[in-house]
């Protein structure tokens, strides 16, 4: 299975916020939209950064209340792994093992066209192990 067929079923929408953004807008989104991480692009289109949770509470830690006044570009982490849609879960998963990361962006010809979560991609893989007992039920009752 491929990364696509996460973005099938979930959707390709991306909250984006500009780099110039304050901390405090990032937070507010971040809660209101009810998502665990935000790409951060100039343009909606490239990825610049990306802030998750864990930023936020880096940020907190390294810098007091005054990340708040701070903007996007100065907490975001830059360099941000990525995935394609024609890679496969097996690959995200790994990718997201060994970066330590959460939220994957998927990217194609340079530009962002969706982000899978370590969420999306366990719930993907249960329904698929699902399927596949289903499967192997019905061939075991069917032999009988």
């Amino acid at each position: 299975m491929k990364v696509d067929s996460i973005l099938q079923s979930k959707g390709s929408q991306v909250v984006t916020i500009e780099p110039e953004a304050s901390m405090s807008m990032v937070v507010h989104r971040l809660m209101s939209m009810g998502i665990g991480a935000i790409v951060v692009s100039k343009d909606g289109v490239r990825v610049d950064g990306l802030i998750s949770e864990r930023d936020v509470v880096n940020g907190l830690n390294n810098f007091g209340e005054r990340v708040l006044d701070m903007k996007a570009r100065d907490i975001m982490s830059k360099d941000v792994p990525v995935c394609s849609e024609e890679d496969t879960i097996k690959r995200a998963m790994s990718q997201m093992t060994g970066t330590r990361s959460r939220h994957l962006p998927v990217v194609q010809d340079g530009e962002l066209r969706g982000i899978i979560s370590v969420g999306d991609v366990l719930k993907h893989r249960l329904e698929e192990m699902e399927l596949e007992a289903n499967v192997l039920r019905d061939h075991y009752i069917a032999g009988r």
